[in-house]
């Protein structure tokens, strides 16, 4: 989980798929080795949380594919704050889930 944007009205939040430590007894595993499982169908996603309304929203599959053209095309021109902003506003409208321990 990796926080991308925060500011006075909106947080970003990358989720990743983690892999998960499998059961194997440990006398068959090397010293310090650890067998990890990675998913079979690993995805990601954003959770957009707007602060103003208490709301979040998680993207992933095809909106979370969509939000990533808009961060990397952030990377290749810096955006001023109004440009994410506006562009975290129209995300946030889809936003109904809300806050509650966060």
């Amino acid at each position: 989980m990796h926080t991308l944007y925060d500011s006075d009205t909106y947080s970003v939040t990358h989720m990743l798929a983690n892999a998960v430590a499998a059961d194997v007894p440990d006398q068959e595993l090397k010293d310090g080795e650890q067998l990890l499982i990675v998913p079979q169908l690993a995805r990601h996603g954003f959770e957009i949380v707007d602060k103003r309304s208490g709301k979040e929203v998680y993207l992933d599959g095809s909106w979370a594919e969509l939000f990533q053209q808009h961060i990397a095309a952030w990377q290749l021109k810096t955006p001023t704050q109004e440009e994410v902003e506006d562009t975290l506003e129209r995300y946030a409208e889809l936003a109904q889930n809300p806050v509650v321990i966060h």
